[in-house]
Formats: C-alpha cells, sequence, structure tokens
C-alpha cells in the first residue's frame, strides 16, 4: 500500500475563560487534519502550568481572563518555555494589547471574529516560525493617529532598506516562509535569506518577532 504525505500535527494548548469559545476553537481545529489541542484551561496559571506539563508546539491564549490575564500568562510562558509559539486571542484590537505582547515576544494577535480558516492559518505560520496578525489589528496600528513619526535613528536605519528588502519584511511580517516569500517576489530562495541576513543587520534585531515589532511601530508595511 502506498504511504501518501504525512501531514504533520501541531499540538495546541487552548486557554480561554469560556467554555463555548474553547469548543469552538476546538471544533474548528478537528475539522481539518494536522492539528491536535492537547489541554484546556481557563485561565492563565492554568495555562502555564499544563503548558509546562503538555510541551505544545502553540498556545493559544485569551487576552481577558480571571486571574491571570493572557499578557501576564504569556510573559511567564516565554521564560518557562522560550521555544513555544504564543498567538494571543482578543475581541477587540487594542494596540496596546498588542504592542504588550510583540514586547512579551508574542508570535501573533487573532481576533475571535476571524474565520476558521484564518485561525489555521495563523497556527500554521507562527508553528513555522512565522507571526500572524488580523489584518484589522495591522490597520489599526499603522494607522496615522496610532504610529508616531519614527526618531532619526530609525529614518537612517528605514533609509538603509533596499525596496525589495522591504518586500521581504513585509513577507516575514505576514508570516511567510521563506519559500512562499521567494515565490511571491521571484526570486530564489537563497536571495531571501541573504535578504533576511541583511535586514537584520541593517536593524540590529536578530529574530522575527522583533521584525514584526519593529515594522508595525514604525509604520512601514502595507496596507492588508
Amino acid at each position: 500500500m502506498a504511504v501518501g504525505h504525512e501531514v504533520q500535527t501541531v499540538r495546541v494548548v487552548l486557554a480561554d475563560d469560556h467554555a463555548l469559545v474553547r469548543e469552538g476553537i476546538r471544533h474548528v481545529l478537528d475539522a481539518e487534519p494536522g492539528f491536535e489541542v492537547v489541554a484546556e484551561a481557563s485561565n492563565g496559571a492554568d495555562a502555564v502550568t499544563l503548558a509546562v506539563q503538555h510541551r505544545p508546539d502553540v498556545v493559544l491564549l485569551d487576552i481577558t481572563m480571571p486571574g491571570e490575564n493572557g499578557l501576564r500568562a504569556a510573559a511567564r510562558l516565554r521564560e518557562a518555555l522560550p521555544d513555544v509559539r504564543i498567538l494571543m486571542l482578543s475581541m477587540h484590537d487594542n494596540a496596546e494589547y498588542v504592542r504588550e505582547g510583540m514586547r512579551i515576544g508574542t508570535n501573533g494577535y487573532l481576533l475571535k471574529d476571524s474565520a476558521g480558516e484564518e485561525l489555521r492559518a495563523a497556527i500554521r505560520a507562527v508553528h513555522a516560525g512565522g507571526t500572524f496578525f488580523s489584518p484589522a489589528v495591522v490597520r489599526r496600528l499603522t494607522a496615522a493617529p496610532e504610529v508616531p513619526a519614527p526618531p532619526a535613528a530609525v529614518h537612517a536605519q528605514l533609509a538603509q532598506l533596499t525596496p525589495r528588502e522591504r518586500d521581504v519584511l513585509q513577507g516575514i511580517v505576514d508570516g511567510q516562509t521563506n519559500k512562499a516569500i521567494a515565490a511571491q517576489l521571484g526570486i530564489s530562495r537563497r536571495t531571501v535569506e541573504a535578504h533576511r541576513e541583511s535586514l537584520m543587520r541593517k536593524l540590529e534585531i536578530h529574530n522575527v518577532a522583533g521584525l514584526t515589532r519593529f515594522a508595525l511601530e514604525v509604520g512601514v508595511l502595507k496596507e492588508p
């Protein structure tokens, strides 16, 4: 019997204080192969405990939970499990929550009214090493009233970036892999890797979360 391509399963810990929300998310993930909810929590403290116990690939954290909220739990998770990918969930596109999440080192921010396919895409993106932000969140963060003028030092850094490097930065922040960015831009994967290394060197940033935070805070992204 021929063996087909095996789908890699993403192991998920889900934290939300509403049982119906957890049930809905589990249903969305169960609807397609490649996802396994290994534990559920109704508060941030339990989410950290369960994540340490189960060592998932991705933790979905609601921001507003009783007791220890999602942001505080995310900070503890980042210390306890440096390699775990963290995707924040919220009903609101609150810019301060998003910025605090990026400061902590979370990997994305998804609105709860997103479609099921967007939830699955977000989990895949952060699991693959990228980031994912709901389009409404990006619009809020890049709107003129929300984005202060970058200081002179940042202007100097931006001036160093070539148009192609900005294109690659956009792809990174969109959660795309090097392969996907290469296909979109019509260049080789090796060229994308070279642009990524150049971006990190010029901006003095050494990880994807940092690149995402920089791009959102200075407003250099295209509107979705």
